[in-house]
């Protein structure tokens, strides 16, 4: 975007804020929205909650290991997991 389309979008944005201003309802309103972006802007895609984080150790657990086989070398492990080597 373009420093005059922003420049524009910005007043845009602002003539539309004095308008919503004067109704307290609507008001409330954006400030929720504007709450809502902001959040999604900030979140960390890789948090976590502890619960979840140790749901995630226990499924883990549960999975098959996919482990070299004794006196296999590495190679031989790759290829038994599908790489084309």
């Amino acid at each position: 975007m373009s420093n005059a389309e922003l420049g524009a979008l910005n007043a845009d944005i602002l003539r539309n804020l004095g308008i919503v201003a004067e109704n307290e309802g609507a008001l409330r309103r954006v400030a929720k929205y504007l709450h809502r972006v902001v959040r999604e802007m900030t979140a960390d895609p890789t948090e976590m909650t502890k619960e979840e984080f140790f749901r995630r150790i226990d499924e883990a657990k549960k999975e098959p290991a996919e482990a070299m086989l004794p006196g296999e070398d590495l190679t031989s492990f790759l290829r038994r997991q599908g790489y084309d080597l």
